[in-house]
């Protein structure tokens, strides 16, 4: 696979008409799919299709998911009825793309899009789990003529020289995946955005389904509670830690009621408590850097990489701050494309020092850079050689227990699993 995708294009070429070309010489697989749920929007993408595929499961469903990026493996992006898709299955589709349309014919996530499309079309489910890789309408995976149901979550900035300038802008290129006739589930999002959303799916003649006018969800009494014009849930509250995981589990619930899927609150609640998602407010309990960090210490992982992403990871924190009084540590490493100064924005007065690393990918900032972003965001910054050195100097410096957020990046998240094994 490493070999496989060092040869691709590594650019982002934005367009559907090489996939269909590419799916035409493969058969079509992705007219022989199971029904299909589109997930698009900036944040809160992956966690939402976690509490789907949990949802799906606890009712007995068979799920095929396709995610990205992965964090440790390739494979973690196919997901084929519940289960890893095999390197050996995995190698086969790949390979069988090649054969159809010839080497390099396709950007990498053109490929694995196709080769995902094979496989699930060759795996007996009920269910595909589809997530959008970058805005919407030109993504590779925007193929399916009829979804279950369409879904966007919280829209930001984010990409914006592939989606536009504004929310209004990225609004709707994210809007593209809506189809005619489907439901249309969209998510909590800013006037701006939601403006943008609606009228995107009043055009495509798709049926909305709007947090805010159609369903809501609110945290009472530690539960979680949905609400629609059917009446109200009352379903137990998810591990997964943060104020927006109401929203992500609600918005899961939203899409499965708009699609008809008829699931009681007790499986509901099964899949909200179930649903679990590496690297998003993650913590880690084992490994060397655990042990590394002390007795007492917190480890936590989150790959959120822009502002919106930080306002909802910086307000878990202040909660957990509030209720034991340990201050936080950053060890962060962004890309290079990603608004830095306006990350770290949303730890200012939370984060008592920040250790900036530069993970491993071609595309990381340099720590110096982050590290500048970081100071001009009015946080305490230094540079560090490695994750584990940042931990050991925040150990040195911190006589009470630590709580450490290794943050900024999925790429970086995935290195520090792998290490952490």
């Amino acid at each position: 696979m490493n070999a496989i995708a060092a040869r691709r294009p590594s650019l982002i070429d934005l367009g559907i008409a090489r996939v269909e070309e590419a799916l035409g010489a493969l058969g079509d697989p992705h007219r022989r799919l199971p029904p299909v749920l589109h997930v698009a929007g900036t944040n809160g993408k992956g966690s939402t299709i976690a509490y789907m595929k949990a949802m799906l499961e606890a009712a007995g469903a068979r799920t095929h998911v396709f995610t990205s990026p992965h964090l440790v493996r390739y494979n973690e992006r196919i997901v084929l009825a519940g289960e890893m898709i095999s390197d050996a299955a995995l190698a086969d589709v790949m390979t069988r793309v090649d054969a159809a349309v010839g080497q390099d014919a396709l950007t990498f996530f053109e490929t694995i899009t196709c080769a995902a499309f094979l496989a699930f079309a060759e795996t007996p489910a009920d269910y595909l789990l589809l997530e959008v890789g970058l805005g919407g309408r030109l993504d590779a995976t925007n193929v399916i003529d009829a979804p279950l149901a369409s879904v966007i979550t919280p829209i930001a900035l984010d990409h914006q020289q592939f989606l536009g300038a504004d929310l209004a802008s990225i609004a709707r290129e994210k809007a593209g995946i809506f189809k005619r006739g489907a439901p249309a589930v969209i998510g909590p999002q800013t006037p701006e955005a939601m403006t943008a959303l609606e009228a995107c799916a009043g055009a495509a003649g798709a049926k909305p389904f709007v947090h805010g006018s159609d369903w809501t969800v609110f945290a009472e009494q530690g539960r979680l509670v949905y609400q629609d014009h059917d009446g109200l849930s009352d379903l137990a509250a998810p591990r997964l830690l943060g104020a927006h995981q109401i929203m992500n589990a609600g918005l899961a619930v939203a899409a499965l009621k708009a699609s008809s899927r008829g699931l009681s609150d007790e499986v509901l609640s099964a899949g909200v408590v179930n649903a679990h998602w590496p690297a998003r407010l993650q913590r880690l309990t084992q490994g060397p850097l655990v042990t590394a960090a002390g007795n007492g210490a917190e480890i936590w992982l989150d790959g959120g990489h822009n502002p919106h992403a930080a306002r909802a990871v910086a307000a878990a924190f202040s909660d957990l701050e509030e209720r034991s009084g340990a201050r936080l540590v950053l060890v962060a490493g962004l890309q290079a494309n990603k608004d830095a100064k306006g990350y770290f924005a949303a730890f200012e007065g939370l984060a008592s020092k920040v250790f900036a690393v530069a993970a491993a990918h071609k595309a990381a900032a340099p720590a110096v850079d982050i590290a500048e972003a970081a100071r001009a965001a009015r946080l305490n910054a230094t540079t560090s050689p490695s994750v584990a050195d940042a931990i050991a100097a925040a150990r040195s410096e911190n006589a009470e227990p630590l709580r450490v957020l290794i943050c900024g990046s999925l790429y970086l998240a995935g290195e520090v699993l792998a290490e952490n094994s």
